[in-house]
């Protein structure tokens, strides 16, 4: 392919798929309880499908943008933080809260796949799950697990979190523990769904997204490592 082939195919998947963000964004605006990640989701498959385009180029034309912007998106998550009020706020039980979050959100997946006798591997992937893309595959690094296999746990289990997250929220009026559940549960997409629910719950998401994932890196490796798995 020339360059300006690959140019217009990779301008047109990033439209493509900014076209159906804003309008999953507007959706989610009219109809609260539809989560937004999901339904963008399917926006980018019917327009594929309306366009005729085949997965394989869409997904070979966007990936290297969208691999780019997706570490710079999890450092911008500080500038939540940063803004957070932390005055009054009951630190030691949220990094308890946290510090427990992370060891269930790393053994349970792992108790699972042993007890249904998965390979190796996957045992070793689903220590990925609890915590965000890029933190999860450089986890996965270091602990020698299948970085795909990885990945599309760390995906499946956001996109599963952010869909049920309105339905299991039902009932409880603190923005501080549905942010704070989002973000440790669900990771980005958690997050993502948060900010739609309050600028509190995204913030207090955001925490538990980057703090989950901070401990939850330093943690594993050496558990792995320990355990000579």
């Amino acid at each position: 392919m020339t360059f300006d082939s690959v140019f217009m195919a990779t301008l047109a998947a990033v439209l493509l798929t900014l076209a159906a963000h804003v309008i999953a964004r507007l959706l989610a605006r009219k109809l609260s309880w539809l989560p937004m990640v999901i339904t963008a989701l399917v926006l980018v498959l019917v327009f594929l499908f309306l366009l005729q385009w085949d997965y394989d180029n869409y997904y070979s034309a966007a990936k290297p943008i969208f691999d780019h912007l997706l570490g710079y998106v999890t450092v911008l998550l500080a500038v939540p933080l940063a803004a957070m009020n932390f005055k009054g706020l009951p630190v030691k039980k949220l990094s308890l809260i946290v510090a427990i979050a992370s060891v269930i959100g790393t053994l349970l997946p792992m108790s699972l796949a042993y007890l249904f006798s998965l390979s190796h591997d996957s045992i070793l992937a689903f220590a990925t799950r609890s915590v965000t893309t890029p933190i999860g595959l450089s986890v996965a690094d270091l602990i020698n697990a299948p970085l795909a296999l990885a990945n599309l746990i760390i995906i499946v289990s956001g996109l599963i979190g952010g869909a049920v997250a309105r339905f299991l929220f039902r009932g409880i009026n603190d923005d501080r523990a549905k942010g704070l559940a989002l973000g440790l549960a669900a990771h980005a997409f958690g997050t993502v769904e948060a900010w739609q629910i309050s600028h509190t719950a995204g913030r207090y998401a955001a925490f538990g997204l980057a703090v989950n994932g901070l401990v939850t890196a330093i943690w594993v490796p050496v558990f792995i490592s320990a355990l000579g798995i």
